[in-house]
């Protein structure tokens, strides 16, 4: 058997060095083995391997300086030896007088090198999605068995870029799918509820004159980007009217997102509505989507606007000025498109005035306002909505009731209903638990005569309160009427429209008691 000639036997020697060198690793390691593996089996001080980015830029994988790894940056092929190698995908090799050749190419100069060889990286395609390159100090034999074995690794180069290439894509595609289904779940703990009580803009029941006038607001304002602040009595429906301004709007395809402030404590208000990330606080054990990111391109509704503090107050105004805001814990800034619908049952320019809510934030939520009536201001539409009640909780407890007598509705009618419509709808709802075929009311209703206007206006002066005072007297009229019960759906917290919480701390500041 004739001897392998030397030249062969030295390609061979290199081929299984390379091979042996990389044959375990993927990635980022591969490159960087490669590049030292080849510099070393070669017998060159450097050698690099690219990465196409957008022509004619590539970025440098990996760079052996012949004694360890150099930084590898991102560059332009025009002025340099590389360029018909990345734009043609054709083989370079300048054996010697490197520096004469490119002379804008400084880092040659820096490199101190003379020659050069250069290999283009393919996938499946045909396309040059990289390159391969040494570089030697000296002059450099053009040998066509060396550039066998680069286009070799130059083609284990190629693949394992485009392995590289499929796991990124697959790996953004994955945490985008992590992503919109954290969202999504986020969307539906928020919606569950809306979604099983969902309102019709026909729910807004009612023919009297205010009742018509808020109507014709909104219809005019709900196709529109504009803010809405919705202001009027507890318990008079504003929730359903900012759902009747997202339903007919051009948002109504995306969520709307509704925040009780007054539900909320102070100190997590903000990653309520701007979110956190992992480690802002104590139990912030993963990053947290606020109602804001929630609510991009739909509605988000703030009720009880005016119990924000003033901190968040200015953190609110400037989301709805320039349209972005930062999570908790993060700097990093997220843009958003929300129109904001607001509401409250204060009045925010008496707020104003007392400095317990900013006036910039005022005029920038009270772009188109509404007033919701109470239902004193509507008694004639006391009839309808006792029927569209009765019919409503007929419907879900599977009952018949088919007549409403004439002195149960003159009550109804006559009554002032300080709680306004949800209080009226939670009498009803329990009068027709207790009804059969005629709609009962509970015993325990009760109903003052109607004063006389000439009375009224006697007694007048003698009768004014302050609002605190006035206040006191409604939160235990509500109490009395509930048997001093607070939460719950029949407790006085759910007819006053305010948290649990809220109104005992109202309690202790009025110093309203129970007495024995």
């Amino acid at each position: 058997m004739q001897p392998m000639p030397a030249f062969e036997s030295r390609a061979e020697d290199v081929l299984r060095a390379v091979i042996e060198g990389t044959a375990s690793v993927t990635g980022d390691e591969f490159f960087r083995s490669l590049v030292k593996n080849v510099a070393s089996a070669l017998g060159v001080r450097y050698a690099f391997v690219t990465e196409c980015k957008q022509k004619p830029m590539v970025q440098m994988l990996a760079f052996w300086t012949g004694d360890g790894f150099g930084p590898t940056p991102a560059f332009d092929v025009t002025d340099t030896p590389c360029r018909d190698v990345i734009n043609n995908g054709e083989i370079r090799c300048y054996t010697n007088g490197l520096q004469e050749l490119f002379p804008k190419d400084l880092p040659l100069v820096d490199l101190g090198a003379v020659s050069y060889l250069g290999i283009p990286a393919f996938d499946a395609f045909g396309q040059v999605v990289g390159h391969i390159v040494i570089l030697d100090t000296k002059p450099m034999e053009e040998n066509l068995r060396t550039q066998a074995i680069l286009r070799i690794f130059a083609s284990r180069a190629g693949a394992e870029l485009k392995r590289q290439q499929a796991e990124d894509k697959l790996r953004k595609a994955l945490s985008e799918v992590e992503r919109l289904k954290n969202q999504l779940y986020a969307e539906n703990l928020y919606l569950q509820e809306e979604i099983r009580t969902h309102h019709h803009f026909n729910e807004i029941v009612g023919e009297s004159p205010a009742v018509k006038e808020m109507l014709k607001c909104l219809e005019t304002v709900a196709s529109t980007d504009s803010t809405v602040l919705i202001h009027g009595p507890t318990g008079t429906g504003k929730e359903l009217i900012a759902r009747a301004l997202h339903q007919y709007s051009g948002r109504k395809d995306r969520p709307l997102i509704t925040m009780n402030c007054a539900a909320i404590s102070a100190g997590l208000v903000e990653s309520e509505l701007f979110g956190h990330v992992k480690g802002a606080f104590t139990g912030a054990i993963s990053n947290r989507d606020g109602r804001f990111k929630l609510a991009d391109n739909g509605t988000l509704f703030l009720d009880e606007v005016g119990e924000l503090a003033l901190e968040t107050q200015a953190k609110l105004l400037r989301v709805l000025q320039e349209q972005e805001f930062e999570p908790v814990g993060s700097s990093k800034s997220i843009e958003v498109d929300v129109r904001i619908i607001a509401a409250t049952n204060r009045d925010l320019l008496e707020e104003v005035q007392k400095e317990k809510f900013r006036s910039d934030l005022y005029y920038r939520l009270n772009v188109f306002p509404i007033r919701v009536p109470s239902l004193k201001e509507r008694p004639a539409d006391v009839p309808l909505l006792v029927k569209f009640f009765v019919q409503k909780y007929s419907a879900r407890m599977g009952k018949h009731i088919r007549m409403i007598p004439t002195e149960t509705m003159r009550k109804l009618t006559a009554y002032e209903w300080p709680g306004n419509v949800r209080e009226l709808q939670n009498l009803i709802e329990r009068a027709v638990i207790l009804s059969n075929d005629v709609l009962t009311l509970a015993t325990d209703f009760q109903i003052s005569k109607p004063t006389a206007p000439e009375q009224l206006e006697a007694s007048a002066t003698s009768k004014l309160v302050s609002l605190e005072e006035a206040e006191r007297r409604h939160i235990e009229r509500i109490l009395k009427q509930t048997n001093w019960r607070i939460e719950g759906t029949r407790g006085a917290a759910k007819i006053l429209g305010v948290h649990p919480n809220t109104l005992r701390s109202r309690l202790q500041k009025l110093g309203v008691k129970r007495s024995d």
